[in-house]
């Protein structure tokens, strides 16, 4: 591949970026990684609608995410390489280097941004979104079966305004990976403000979070650091598309109606995740 000039943060603003070689070129890691180190189970492929679709899922376990790569996999495998589905990654990905910033672009990584939502999504690709993103990735071990968005709620406004379905995605065991004991982000703040720290990685981009967790390599680790995750077993599910009884540009614009779908897509995503960890009981 010729040497590309661009900034770290100048990537995932095309949807040319994608490149279904190599993404074949790591699908028998990934296939590895399924099959022996999380023995992934995964069931309700058949709801995936024909069209596209925003699909909404739940971070779990760290920068590793685990369950968001097996999820790609699984959409690889299942609808193959050309079928493109991108996701929406926080921005503070974009920002630490060439080498990250392009390997995500190519695997169809896009900035969390309206307009490449929209552009994904008006091009008839379905696009995969974390809304909760780094408080949802990081939240505590003892509430790794609870739904978090931090009260985010774009994601409503884009599947609103490009008028396709919202199909949630959720996992069970993935949170396990890493054993996140605390978030003491009001407090590492407090210590950065006052010139007592630095965050990590590059300096000028605030993470949101300040973690305490218990993992690999580093054993007991504080801030929010990239992990190896544990072995544990993991379980997915695609739940049926929610159709919302209203669409377009006015109905995203209406706080109160944007606030109900975001409840009523919380609601369903959350007694599906109880369903699941019921059944793993």
């Amino acid at each position: 591949m010729p040497h590309d000039p661009r900034k770290p943060e100048e990537y995932g603003w095309s949807l040319d970026d994608r490149d279904p070689t190599e993404i074949a070129r790591w699908m028998p890691i990934w296939r590895w990684l399924y099959d022996h180190y999380f023995r992934v189970q995964t069931s309700g492929w058949e709801h995936v609608p024909r069209s596209g679709a925003l699909f909404v899922g739940s971070h779990n376990g760290g920068l590793a995410a685990p369950d968001m790569y097996m999820t790609m996999y699984d959409w690889f495998r299942r609808e193959g390489l050309t079928r493109p589905m991108y996701g929406l990654s926080h921005r503070n990905l974009w920002y630490q280097s060439v080498a990250l910033s392009q390997k995500a672009a190519q695997f169809g990584a896009l900035q969390a941004h309206p307009k490449m939502g929209i552009a994904a999504l008006t091009s008839g690709a379905s696009v995969l979104v974390y809304p909760g993103g780094a408080q949802d990735v990081f939240r505590p071990y003892r509430q790794r079966h609870r739904i978090e968005f931090a009260s985010r709620v774009g994601f409503i406004k884009l599947a609103l305004r490009c008028n396709v379905p919202i199909v949630p995605v959720i996992s069970n065991g993935a949170h396990e990976t890493l054993i996140i004991l605390e978030d003491i982000y009001p407090l590492a703040k407090q210590w950065h403000d006052r010139g007592w720290m630095q965050w990590p990685g590059n300096r000028d981009l605030d993470p949101e979070v300040y973690p305490v967790y218990l993992g690999l390599p580093w054993g007991i680790s504080i801030g929010p650091w990239p992990n190896l995750p544990l072995p544990v077993a993991i379980q997915t599910r695609i739940c049926k598309p929610i159709v919302f009884e209203r669409s377009g540009r006015e109905a995203a614009r209406d706080r109160q109606y944007v606030e109900h779908c975001c409840d009523q897509v919380r609601s369903v995503m959350q007694r599906e995740l109880d369903q699941l960890v019921a059944a793993r009981s």
